[in-house]
């Protein structure tokens, strides 16, 4: 993090915490790392999605708490979402009566903010696709389908399907690249 930037964001947390309305800026400028690092520690879209939210609903709640240490504010949420994640999982650890939840997964250690950051860009890359190679991508890679289950869903052949993902694939690579050269 350069020090404009370090500084830019700790004037975001300062009028945030006079003003929760300014909270918005930090959600924009952290929800894609922040989504990012939960759905690659959870099983299914929707609970990425609704830990997600419950991560920003948190760091809003708690924001007059956090003090400026030099640390990133992405940090600060990624101990929120490795919280969250554990206590969901212990929550359905003890519903199925499991001795699961006693040993839940630690990843509070292992945060690799360079890995988060490239899944992230991911992530708006393919948000930048078209409509139709956007919702073959996260059918395939997101929710695990097959590319038949793909077709009959979207009512296409499975030749439609994999020429759709194989252009998605290709504007990713294309994409990738030019980002990383600038």
């Amino acid at each position: 993090m350069t020090a404009k930037t370090d500084a830019r964001e700790r004037l975001l947390v300062e009028a945030a915490q006079k003003d929760p309305r300014r909270f918005a800026e930090l959600y924009d400028e952290n929800f894609r790392r922040v989504y990012a690092f939960v759905a690659s520690r959870v099983e299914s879209r929707a609970d990425a999605e609704d830990l997600t939210s419950e991560v920003f609903q948190q760091a809003l709640a708690n924001l007059g708490h956090f003090e400026w240490r030099g640390v990133p504010f992405a940090a600060w949420l990624y101990r929120i979402a490795s919280n969250a994640i554990a206590d969901r999982w212990q929550r359905a650890g003890r519903e199925r009566g499991s001795a699961i939840a006693d040993d839940p997964p630690d990843d509070r250690q292992n945060i690799d903010p360079e890995k988060i950051e490239r899944r992230a860009r991911l992530f708006a890359l393919v948000d930048e696709l078209p409509v139709d190679q956007r919702h073959v991508v996260e059918m395939r890679f997101a929710e695990g389908k097959s590319i038949a289950e793909i077709a009959r869903e979207l009512k296409r052949t499975d030749g439609a399907i994999k020429q759709l993902q194989f252009r998605a694939i290709r504007t990713l690579r294309e994409q990738w690249g030019r980002k990383r050269r600038k």
